[in-house]
């Protein structure tokens, strides 16, 4: 949230809605955003990030061109935090993103070639996101003080002698967001 800038009365596009993403449409609400629209390519990740608070969700597999009434105009999101980290998804959604919005790339997925003609046009401001310390007593504070509520992110729990079961389980996206073991 800190490379968005202020989130208050903006709005937002995530596109990526595993664990990461979804946080961040729960930070993202946290911080006063106005609208919050996600984009995945599976339906249980979406759920999830309804569940968080997203106002909106798009199965881009399903519906390709959902977001197509968000390009009339010039655009129509201020902030873009693209967590899939596919290039498809950061290039697709910049016909949906006003000119100088700020484009938060928190996905990893290697080398990326994008088209600077367009990021130039409209004036975009590129950020990359990653993880420092600063972040993790942040998250931890937010939890700890029940500000962000990422129960509805976990679906399933085992104990640690089933750790096989937990890897496999969470191994499939369809069927599985957030695996937790316990250490009782």
């Amino acid at each position: 949230m800190n490379r968005a800038g202020p989130l208050l009365g903006k709005r937002v596009l995530v596109t990526g809605s595993g664990p990461i993403g979804a946080l961040i449409v729960a930070a993202a609400r946290r911080a006063g955003a106005a609208e919050i629209v996600v984009t995945d390519m599976n339906s249980l990740p979406l759920e999830c990030a309804s569940r968080v608070g997203a106002d909106a969700t798009v199965n881009i597999a399903q519906t390709p061109d959902a977001l197509d009434r968000y390009a009339i105009g010039k655009g129509w999101f201020d902030v873009l935090f693209e967590a899939s980290g596919n290039a498809a998804a950061l290039c697709g959604a910049f016909n949906v993103l006003k000119p100088r919005a700020i484009v938060v790339q928190v996905g990893l997925g290697g080398e990326m070639t994008l088209p600077i003609n367009v990021i130039v046009a409209k004036e975009f401001d590129l950020r990359g996101a990653f993880r420092f310390h600063e972040e993790f007593a942040t998250a931890v504070e937010l939890l700890n003080k029940r500000l962000i509520d990422v129960r509805p992110l976990i679906s399933d729990i085992f104990p640690y002698q089933e750790s096989l079961s937990a890897f496999q389980t969470a191994g499939n996206r369809s069927t599985s967001m957030k695996v937790v073991m316990t250490f009782d």
